[in-house]
């Protein structure tokens, strides 16, 4: 059972008897501030973030792939003395660089172990707690318990993604490349070196499906860009990954023919193997005349030597194999292995030997796969991010019929012109995604913003008196000429005194109208600014479906008089709120008057007898 140690009640006359927290946590200052402890707890969450881990993961098992190559240029040939040497400062670096990215696959293992172990825990502990207390309590599994526990903590382990970072840490590079491949001797060197080459190829297989594990996740939060990248940054790794095979497999292609020609020409084969690596053998000393007759480098690649290098010729040839500077070598076996890898290996001329044509095919299968992979994951991301671009214009969409759809409710605008409106909305915002729905007159055809004005501005207009009776056909040639305009809150739109050079139709919004005299007209303007207007007794409102200005201009336009003795505004007029409208100027209205001047002075007479 699991045993718990219950605190008990404080008591504040023995201050030295009261129990000890056994986790030290009531001298811990961050136990006593709340805000240390949020900041504590969520600096837990962010290391224990499964997101968190997976990138950091990534980022490692990308590097360590990148550094494990380093281990296949450690061997160098020295041609002049035909003996296989070490590049000690190479190796010294590859080991470094290989143990650091090793503590981070050593800390994922630590980490889902210890997540196992903390997820094993709740469960034990939701199934004791009726008996924990209800303040604070130290619980702990008992020795009867270890058993069922383990298997609980087994149970809740990410057995694939450990076994796996189990795997790619094993030091295969280290052991294989540093300390056997120098070792291997006698008549028994081409099975090991065969054997090498296996698990050489095999220790790559964990640290690729590290990748992919962690990597699969972390494509599903991060934008098409960064997965573009990340995908082509993956098939420039390969390019590195296969030249570094390359480049090894040249070494030992070369030092395969010099252990051949041992077999075949001394009786002593040992010891002529023995002077083939140049540490601790007296390479000077011996007669290398035979390994330059049956092992010529300089020969051309389709004529008739005893050994058929193949496809490692090449580095054979321009020395890359040698001690050279390592930038070179590195950078001409990447491009080798970047340029058969594009052409799926279709210019590589093998030689009759079995594993190289394997390695040959493997290049072509390879290459041809990542192409696929590469091709394949451009076109999954261009459709995702071509259905994010449709579901965010759907959801632009939907909110902007929503807005249109009411503004319509409001105006009494009939089915068939909603139709035709939402159709166009639809239409233009497909076709430019950054257009303004607020602009609607804008974003309409021609056609659609006449019939809007007409049907908003005719019944407007006829609720001025001395319009009531005007002909229609003059009536829609005054909506033809209305401007739309939206006035920001709080803007002055007119102020007393001002030229009325148009008359406002008011469809959406309060403007609030005032008089001041002269000596306080401007206290009462700095008010009406600041919002302040409401002492003043003579304040007026105009709302949706009103007008002001046009009985004003009506009787100037009527009189004939001139564009310079146009009537004042009786009154300070200030958006109370955002206000849209349309505006008739004094121009277009005296315009639109000179073309229908006898319909308008009939109208204007008829609608001054109905007035009186």
């Amino acid at each position: 059972m699991m045993s718990i140690t219950r605190r008990s009640k404080y008591n504040s006359d023995n201050v030295e008897a009261q129990p000890r927290d056994p986790l030290g946590r009531d001298r811990d200052p961050l136990w006593r501030d709340p805000d240390a402890v949020s900041t504590k707890q969520k600096l837990e969450e962010t290391l224990l973030s499964v997101s968190f881990w997976n990138t950091m993961f990534v980022i490692t098992c990308v590097i360590a792939v990148s550094l494990d190559p380093l281990f296949f240029y450690i061997p160098v040939i020295n041609e002049e003395q035909k003996c296989l040497a070490v590049d000690k400062e190479l190796r010294t670096i590859a080991l470094t660089l290989r143990s650091l990215t090793d503590v981070t696959f050593v800390v994922n293992i630590i980490y889902h172990v210890c997540k196992a172990i903390n997820d094993a825990y709740k469960v034990h502990k939701e199934k004791k707690s009726d008996e924990l207390a209800s303040d604070w309590e130290f619980s702990k599994v008992s020795a009867a318990e270890i058993i069922p526990f383990a298997k609980l903590v087994a149970g809740k382990l990410a057995w694939h993604s450990t076994l796996t970072s189990i795997l790619a840490v094993f030091p295969t590079p280290q052991l294989l490349l540093v300390f056997v491949f120098f070792k291997m001797r006698g008549h028994g060197y081409w099975e090991h070196r065969k054997t090498l080459n296996v698990f050489l190829l095999a220790q790559y297989l964990p640290r690729i499906y590290r990748i992919y594990l962690s990597s699969h996740k972390l494509r599903q939060t991060t934008g098409i860009w960064t997965k573009a990248l990340f995908n082509f940054f993956l098939y420039i790794l390969a390019s590195h990954v296969v030249g570094a095979f390359w480049y090894l497999f040249s070494v030992q292609r070369e030092t395969s023919c010099w252990h051949r020609a041992c077999v075949n020409n001394n009786t002593n084969v040992e010891g002529c193997m023995s002077t083939l690596y140049c540490e601790g053998h007296n390479t000077t000393a011996r007669n290398a005349t035979f390994l330059n007759h049956l092992c010529p480098i300089s020969g051309e690649e389709n004529s008739n030597t005893p050994f058929d290098f193949g496809i490692y010729l090449d580095s054979l040839k321009n020395g890359i194999t040698g001690d050279i500077q390592f930038g070179t070598k590195l950078s001409y076996s990447f491009w080798w292995g970047l340029r058969n890898l594009s052409n799926f290996g279709t210019n590589l001329e093998t030689s009759s030997y079995v594993w190289e044509t394997c390695f040959a095919a493997f290049i072509s299968v390879f290459g041809l796969l990542l192409f696929l992979y590469l091709i394949g994951n451009i076109q999954t991301f261009l459709s995702m991010e071509t259905q994010r671009r449709e579901q965010d214009m759907r959801n632009k969409i939907q909110l902007v019929e929503n807005d249109i759809a009411r503004w319509m409710d409001r105006n009494d605008l009939p089915d068939k012109m909603k139709k035709v409106i939402m159709k166009n909305i639809e239409q233009k915002l497909r076709e430019n995604k950054d257009a303004d729905p607020e602009d609607l007159f804008f974003i309409l055809p021609t056609y659609t913003q006449k019939y809007l004005k007409r049907f908003l501005g005719m019944k407007l207009l006829k609720k001025v008196p001395k319009l009531a009776r005007m002909d229609e056909r003059v009536l829609g040639m005054v909506c033809d000429y209305l401007k739309p305009v939206v006035y920001a809150e709080g803007s002055v739109v007119l102020q007393m005194g001002d030229p009325l050079c148009s008359m406002l139709l008011i469809t959406e919004g309060t403007l609030l109208t005032y008089r001041t005299t002269s000596n306080d007209s401007h206290v009462a303007i700095e008010n009406a600014k600041m919002g302040s207007i409401s002492s003043s007794p003579s304040v007026g409102m105009l709302e949706k479906d009103d007008i002001y200005g046009a009985e004003e201009l009506i009787e100037w336009v009527t009189q004939k008089k001139d564009l310079g003795q146009l009537p004042g505004s009786a009154f300070n007029v200030k958006c109370d709120s955002k206000v849209e409208g349309f505006v008739l100027t004094a121009k277009d209205l005296r315009s639109v008057v000179s073309k229908n001047e006898n319909w308008w002075k009939i109208g204007i007479s008829k609608s001054d007898h109905s007035i009186c």
